[in-house]
């Protein structure tokens, strides 16, 4: 076995304990930092397959936010995980049952999609470039518009995610840009005039002072 066949299983071994590790965790934060792991694993399998380009994107965009996203809400939620695992045994044959179903669907599909009996050779000037950037050339002239298409449903989730959070409910703060930015100085400030005060100093018995200083 060769450097780069050991290295492949130590990582694929690596991803799919983290996997497992994920889905049988009792803590969160311990499902997320396998899950963290995970992805950290099947980054160095696209490195190792030389999709550099993929395997970057996967920890910069996974690793580096989507998972410390997942962090902060699951620490600032505080779970009960207790109360969502009641009635797993009950509902575990129909998950099995599922997840057997959508396991042959993929096989399926995987399998057909990769019987290609000769691989469709790059273009010449494609292979000369570097993988990330015969990427972008890709994507940005070939398939420009389905990218932009995926850039407006992006923009379009991201509008509705902010639009639930910042919804006006009993249990949470909101702000209202509108009114914040027509608000004049006269609704937040108002002087007030203080008539000054001055003490009189206070006279000491000179008799006082020198017993004081003796």
């Amino acid at each position: 076995m060769d450097t780069l066949s050991l290295l492949f299983y130590t990582f694929a071994f690596v991803l799919v304990y983290a996997g497992f590790r994920v889905i049988t965790a009792k803590s969160p934060v311990t499902a997320a930092l396998h899950l963290v792991l995970a992805f950290a694993s099947a980054s160095c399998v696209w490195m190792l397959l030389q999709a550099e380009f993929l395997a970057i994107s996967l920890v910069l965009v996974y690793v580096g936010a989507v998972m410390v996203l997942f962090l902060f809400v699951v620490m600032m939620l505080d779970i009960n995980t207790d109360s969502l695992r009641q009635g797993f045994w009950k509902h575990f044959p129909l998950a099995g049952l599922i997840g057997v179903v959508i396991a042959l669907e993929m096989s399926f599909v995987l399998t057909r999609g990769f019987n290609l009996p000769v691989a469709k050779p790059m273009a010449p000037d494609l292979a000369k470039m570097a993988n990330a950037k015969a990427l972008g050339v890709e994507l940005f002239s070939h398939y420009l518009f389905p990218v932009q298409v995926a850039a407006v449903i992006l923009l379009v989730g991201m509008v509705a995610a902010i639009a639930l959070t910042m919804r006006e409910r009993k249990d949470s703060k909101h702000q209202k840009p509108a009114e914040q930015v027509r608000v004049k100085k006269a609704d937040r400030l108002r002087v007030v005039k203080v008539a000054a005060q001055v003490e009189a100093p206070v006279e000491v018995d000179a008799n006082t002072q020198a017993g004081g200083q003796a």
